[in-house]
């Protein structure tokens, strides 16, 4: 009923596309000893959407600002054509034991994209597990530091398994793995972050639709979800908070709702300037549509930030994400 309202035509073909198989993208492990792979992605009719949205923006050199500045070439992630639901195979392990491609829904990448990692950037990934953009971020070849929180003990295990099975020992070392409250991240370390990502949980919709047992939507657990904006909000402060001036946050869900999305923004946008005096810029993203238009399906009407509409022929999502510049 809250999604027919929001979401109003589009609404049935989207949870059509909930209910149907999600579409995976392969984020190339550019750790991996793997020559080969890129090849064999290509003989099967993948590409890699980065690259191919890249090109796209350097053709219309014209736009300002220009789009390719804001995208990481060293991200690759192999998508499949729209219509095309072949599955990847599983990645095998190279030499050195590292797996050459890591599957995740490729529109899980575009916060890391929007976030936009300059070299040297200190970064925070403030709700890191399972570890999949905490992967990609590392992927950018640029971090001075990572640090990857997130406040389950359990899935930072997850995260763990994944750095062992991607990176190499060097480079973990430039990441810092913790277990604290996000909320608190500001008594931690206050203002020394050049770039922010806060993933924050969510009523993770893919899922929810999907899921009987242990579903946020239950009745049981009713007051937990009425209290995920409040939680959001708090999580998105400590990250604007954690933040350098002139430094930059990415907020992001895998929800449809606005409450979780836009309103969150705005509220965490109002309170910084009322309560903490520190003046945010939201950014436009809508480039993001331009470069991506041939793999996502962007949801038109967003106020702040950009919403991926999972779609039968193009079934990734639903992500949300939005940019913010402590100025």
């Amino acid at each position: 009923m809250s999604y027919s309202l929001q979401l109003k035509d589009l609404w049935p073909s989207v949870r059509a596309s909930l209910l149907c198989e999600q579409k995976y993208g392969a984020l190339l492990n550019n750790f991996s000893a793997h020559s080969h792979v890129t090849q064999e992605l290509e003989l099967m009719n993948a590409t890699d959407f980065v690259s191919k949205g890249s090109k796209e923006a350097q053709q219309s050199a014209a736009t300002s600002p220009p789009l390719h500045a804001s995208i990481s070439s060293n991200i690759k992630c192999y998508t499949y054509p729209r219509g095309d639901i072949t599955r990847f195979r599983p990645a095998r392990r190279d030499c050195l034991g590292l797996l050459e491609y890591y599957l995740m829904d490729a529109a899980s990448l575009l916060p890391v994209l929007a976030l936009n990692v300059q070299r040297d950037d200190l970064v925070l990934d403030l709700c890191a597990a399972p570890g999949g953009k905490t992967l990609a971020l590392l992927q950018t070849g640029l971090c001075g530091h990572l640090a990857a929180n997130d406040v389950s003990i359990s899935r930072t295990k997850r995260l763990y398994d994944i750095l062992h099975s991607y990176v190499p020992k060097e480079i973990r070392e430039t990441v810092s793995v913790t277990s604290h409250d996000g909320r608190d991240w500001e008594q931690l370390e206050g203002g020394t972050f050049h770039k922010v990502l806060v993933d924050v949980p969510c009523t993770t919709d893919r899922h929810s639709v999907m899921e009987e047992e242990n579903n946020i939507f239950h009745k049981r657990r009713t007051k937990e979800r009425q209290m995920l904006p409040m939680l959001q909000l708090q999580l998105l402060m400590a990250g604007i908070l954690a933040t350098k001036p002139g430094g930059e946050v990415v907020y992001s869900t895998c929800s449809l709702s606005s409450l979780q999305n836009e309103c969150v923004v705005e509220r965490a946008v109002d309170i910084a300037e009322t309560q903490f005096n520190i003046s945010v810029h939201v950014e436009d993203l809508s480039y993001f549509r331009t470069l991506f238009k041939d793999t996502f399906s962007f949801f038109s009407d967003c106020r702040l930030g950009e919403l991926v509409l999972p779609h039968l022929t193009a079934n990734f999502g639903p992500m949300y994400f939005c940019k913010l510049r402590r100025v």
